[in-house]
């Protein structure tokens, strides 16, 4: 019984070990062509319910976060048809897609 206890305190211990694991800039992107995000051009997707989300995609990698207003509610400008991706987010990259 003590083993039993013992191996459950050590698969807890392991599994909360990764909740300590450092913090890191999400503003940054650490694929191929490393870079700040800022370098790279950001388009709109609009979500099946109208609402925007910029998005960025590198090539390797994609960038999505929803559009906001001041107030934190999101934006849905009607910019596009649900589901439809619009604007430049694929420029700024030296690697092409590999889909």
């Amino acid at each position: 019984m003590k083993f039993v206890k013992l191996a459950a305190c050590l698969g807890v211990a392991i599994a909360l070990a990764g909740c300590d694991a450092p913090k890191r800039d999400k503003t940054v992107d650490r694929g191929i062509d490393t870079k700040h995000l800022s370098q790279l051009k950001a388009g709109v997707w609009i979500d099946p319910n109208g609402c925007d989300h910029w998005i960025i995609d590198d090539g390797a990698e994609g960038y999505l976060s929803a559009r906001l207003d001041k107030y934190g509610k999101p934006v849905c400008s009607g910019t596009a048809p649900p589901n439809t991706a619009v604007g430049p987010f694929k420029s700024g990259s030296s690697v092409s897609d590999p889909i």
